[in-house]
């Protein structure tokens, strides 16, 4: 069950209610590809650093270690120790990145794995029934996400297969819900917008899926190419053609500039390999913009990365031995600013769920992003 606590102009302050506790929204998830965060970041590291969503990608988990393992050690909270919410990403975002390995047809996606070469199929039925014995607590409907270049012919024929596919998703995880040796016999399920930027393709496809009555609705094929003025504008025309009563997921976004649009615009879930793969490199976000701890400039800067931040590298440690660690090649250097860039981001929802509450999210925002020039 979805409900909205609070709106703030379009922007929604919700719970979302699930068999592995409650989420709160808006709400950013942080990204565990193959079950684990870039980083070497635990799960107990993601509790403390106020982690709500773990998201894990179907399609890396079947190629390794396989989803059958998975389910023989209990399903993926028990395999990776984590006792909250998980959304599990449905492989289809793997047909537009693995274009040159992969064949669509109406039945389903021809892969070859990017490890070892080998041939998968994966069509609606396949990536719902690896998404049960991964037993995560939302699933997602396999889709297609198109190049931002495909021509407009394309685009249309592939979102009304993406719509076929979800109904066949749906039917197939009523089907596996209702198997006694289900694992989570309450997973939900979240179907996935399309269309590119053609706003006429994304409101029908989007009134169609709205039919269905899933449990979430996703935004998808953004983020991909095209300009944020473009993203803006496709958010901006598709959400208020999903159900007001469901939650709002906008796919792979993004920069906390992109996040404070998107709430805006009445979006409630997020994802992005952002603050892992920048922190990895060295990139940290502040309230004031983002660092590269690379700079000779804090090559004795005793700071923190962030004065008042409470996260684990902030409370201990200074920019200048955290270059040192960086320069160096150590993994700690990298595994402190990740845990930072993550902290930053779900304490960032935190303010960005009050401000909402208090019927200030406007100020909340324009605040934030004269802050962050």
């Amino acid at each position: 069950m979805y409900e909205i606590i609070k709106q703030d102009g379009r922007a929604r302050r919700g719970r979302l209610h699930t068999v592995h506790g409650i989420i709160e929204t808006p709400v950013f998830m942080n990204v565990g590809t193959a079950a684990a965060i870039k980083g070497a970041v635990s799960t107990t590291d993601l509790a403390q650093i106020g982690t709500q969503v773990e998201l894990s990608n179907t399609y890396h988990l079947h190629v390794r270690p396989g989803d059958q393992v998975i389910r023989q050690m209990g399903g993926l909270h028990k395999f990776m120790a984590w006792d909250k919410p998980i959304l599990t990403d449905s492989g289809g975002f793997q047909v537009f990145s693995l274009a040159r390995l992969r064949r669509i047809k109406e039945e389903g996606v021809y892969f070859h794995s990017h490890v070892d070469g080998r041939k998968i199929f994966m069509g609606p039925e396949e990536s719902m029934q690896i998404q049960s014995n991964l037993a995560s607590t939302i699933a997602m409907a396999f889709d297609e996400c198109p190049s931002s270049i495909a021509d407009k012919a394309y685009i249309e024929r592939s979102a009304d297969r993406t719509a076929r596919w979800l109904a066949r998703c749906k039917e197939e995880m009523e089907r596996l819900n209702s198997l006694p040796d289900t694992i989570n016999p309450r997973q939900m399920l979240f179907g996935i917008n399309q269309g590119g930027i053609y706003e006429d393709i994304r409101i029908r496809h989007a009134q169609q899926i709205a039919e269905m009555d899933l449990d979430g609705y996703a935004i998808g094929g953004l983020a991909v190419g095209e300009s944020h003025e473009e993203m803006y504008r496709i958010i901006e025309t598709v959400v208020p053609h999903l159900p007001a009563d469901k939650p709002v997921y906008l796919m792979g976004v993004g920069t906390p500039e992109n996040i404070l649009e998107a709430v805006e615009r009445g979006v409630d879930f997020f994802d992005c390999v952002y603050p892992s793969r920048n922190g990895r490199h060295g990139h940290v976000y502040t309230k004031r913009g983002k660092l590269n701890l690379f700079n000779a400039k804090y090559e004795t800067d005793a700071r923190p990365i962030e004065e008042g931040c409470g996260c684990p590298a902030c409370r201990t440690y200074s920019r200048a031995y955290i270059r040192h660690l960086l320069k160096a090649g150590e993994m700690l250097g990298m595994r402190l600013c990740v845990l930072h860039n993550l902290y930053f981001y779900n304490h960032m929802m935190e303010e960005i769920r009050e401000a909402i509450e208090q019927g200030r999210y406007r100020e909340y925002k324009e605040d934030f992003s004269k802050r962050s020039c």
